[in-house]
């Protein structure tokens, strides 16, 4: 299907449409100028597009509805955004006309004359009084809501009023808006055609299982498509309090970590070492270790071990929600398992290839490696054997890292489980081993570690080879101490991960599987930093 380009918009001359705004969208002429003239221009803009590595052939209008309350009527659109890569997505965009010339400067999506009245049709999330009527429609939502458009609540959000509602700050993927200093709701921006595991993942934790340290879920807008489909558009949480997330707080503990080499005047040739995935307490840490790094940081690696242990226990607990109950492994997965990982690794050799003229140094070296290595490396991907495998597959974070976690004093709080970005909404669901979470945690603090080198090069001394040494000695004793405190929380509350063998063997493979899907990214967007995930490749297939 192949449409013509309409020419470029005049975006000084508004559009005239002599029908009222209540009825706009049943306007075919508006809906195709709007379409193919306007949103074409205005949405590869916006931050929060997906598609901007791909061409964009045309949009087509998916669905509409109203976000109404009383005479207020707002438009929520879904847009079909479709790819001379023969693919599409779909995106949501809530809709409102102003009269005022003073809304929205910035904002506005088309000047538009609507029975000669003259305004713009703006992104309704700039619009205070849509805010306003989306919070009192969850705030007021019945339990059993049966229309369309269903605003959903859960019984701990009650006895409050509108006072206030401000943008987040600098979002990619969604727009979230902070509603009387406390309560956060985040606007899903590209949408699925189903419920979206943030609200699954977010409603089960605090409303099932009362799992304190993720933000309490307090209710959400959700749509029916013509397929009877259940759309969620919006998911709303409690505020909580915070000191920023677990990524900037570790990047500056680190800083005093590196800085301590110069000042305490450490040999890195003569620290000791620890053996990879030995479980590790405090108390195994050599002197020389803690001379080096000091106890803080020992103790909140095993602080955020016991939340993430605490997560998988609630998620692994349950025996009525067939969406939530564990699972053994089983040929199924298997099958599904490889069939992803080997085209996600094929896609990541090409990149490697097309991409070997932009890296030098440690990182070249290790980019040859794991060219030489690739069959090594497929058939590490190819030797999955679920018969020998005895733990249980549970619903999992999907996309654990430092900067989902938020820190607020000395404790941790989990949030946005929306899973892997480049995995579809079915994959997304599908029950993983929860050393998956765990191994991308660990893969967070090597990058964190890194990060703080690259960052700070000219503030450290030594050369950056045995910067690196003494980072990968850190690191080491990272994972040691949170396995050493989350496999015994694991096994105290009876949750299967099984045995040591397969534990490791499980770690490894999901290390190997991110640092592997990691290395896309940094190739397109930062070949500098590409030396992190192949650095943890080669530290997978040489141990």
């Amino acid at each position: 299907m192949t449409k013509k380009k309409s020419p470029a918009v005049n975006l000084s001359t508004p559009y005239n449409f002599d029908v009222p705004w209540e009825q706009l969208m049943e306007n075919k002429d508006f809906v195709k100028t709007f379409l193919s003239d306007v949103l074409e221009e205005y949405i590869v803009k916006q931050r929060w597009y997906g598609g901007k590595s791909s061409r964009l052939k045309y949009i087509e209008l998916a669905e509409y509805f109203r976000i109404q309350q009383n005479e207020e009527v707002y438009y929520g659109l879904i847009l079909e955004v479709n790819f001379y890569e023969a693919f599409y997505q779909h995106y949501f965009l809530p809709i409102a006309f102003v009269s005022d010339e003073s809304f929205a400067k910035d904002d506005r999506i088309l000047p538009i004359s609507i029975q000669n009245q003259e305004g713009f049709i703006i992104d309704a999330v700039n619009l205070e009084a849509f805010r306003k009527v989306v919070f009192e429609r969850i705030l007021s939502a019945l339990p059993k809501d049966r229309t369309r458009v269903q605003y959903k609540k859960s019984p701990v959000f009650k006895d409050c009023q509108y006072e206030s509602s401000r943008f987040m700050g600098m979002e990619q993927s969604n727009t979230s808006i902070i509603y009387n200093e406390k309560y956060v709701l985040k606007f899903y921006r590209r949408i699925y055609a189903d419920r979206n595991p943030d609200y699954e993942m977010s409603r089960f934790l605090s409303e099932k299982k009362d799992f304190k340290n993720t933000p309490a879920y307090l209710g959400s807008v959700q749509i029916k498509d013509q397929e009877n489909t259940n759309i969620t558009i919006a998911l709303m949480n409690e505020l909580v309090p915070n000191d920023g997330d677990a990524w900037d707080y570790m990047l500056k503990e680190l800083h005093k970590v590196f800085s301590n080499l110069e000042y305490k005047n450490i040999r890195i040739d003569r620290l000791p070492r620890t053996e990879l995935f030995l479980r590790l307490d405090i108390r195994d840490i050599p002197p020389q270790i803690i001379d080096w790094v000091g106890l803080n940081i020992f103790t909140k690696i095993q602080t955020l071990a016991k939340r993430t242990a605490e997560m998988h226990i609630a998620l692994g607990s349950e025996f009525e929600d067939t969406a939530f109950t564990p699972t053994r492994f089983n040929g199924d997965y298997t099958v599904w398992l490889k069939n992803r990982l080997l085209y996600q690794f094929q896609n990541r050799l090409n990149a490697v290839e097309n991409n070997l003229h932009k890296l030098d140094g440690l990182a070249l070296e290790l980019a040859n490696e794991f060219l030489e290595k690739k069959n090594e490396i497929r058939k590490r991907f190819v030797n999955f054997d679920w018969t020998k495998l005895k733990g249980e597959r549970l619903r999992v974070h999907g996309d654990y890292h430092l900067g989902q976690i938020l820190v607020k004093d000395d404790d941790f709080y989990i949030l946005d489980f929306e899973g892997e970005p480049e995995s579809t909404i079915r994959d997304r669901k599908v029950k993983q081993p929860p050393l998956k979470d765990v191994a991308g945690l660990f893969r967070s603090f090597h990058y964190a570690i890194y990060a703080t080198i690259f960052n700070n090069q000219e503030k450290y001394k030594q050369e950056q080879e045995a910067l690196f040494e003494a980072g990968e000695i850190l690191y080491q004793y990272f994972i040691g101490l949170f396995l050493g405190t989350y496999i015994v929380e694991i096994q105290d509350a009876n949750i299967n991960i099984g045995y040591q063998q397969e534990r490791v063997f499980l770690l490894k493979y999901s290390l190997l599987e991110k640092a592997v899907y990691e290395l896309g990214y940094e190739l397109n967007s930062r070949p500098r930093w590409a030396v992190i995930p192949l650095k943890g490749i080669s530290n997978i297939i040489n141990h």
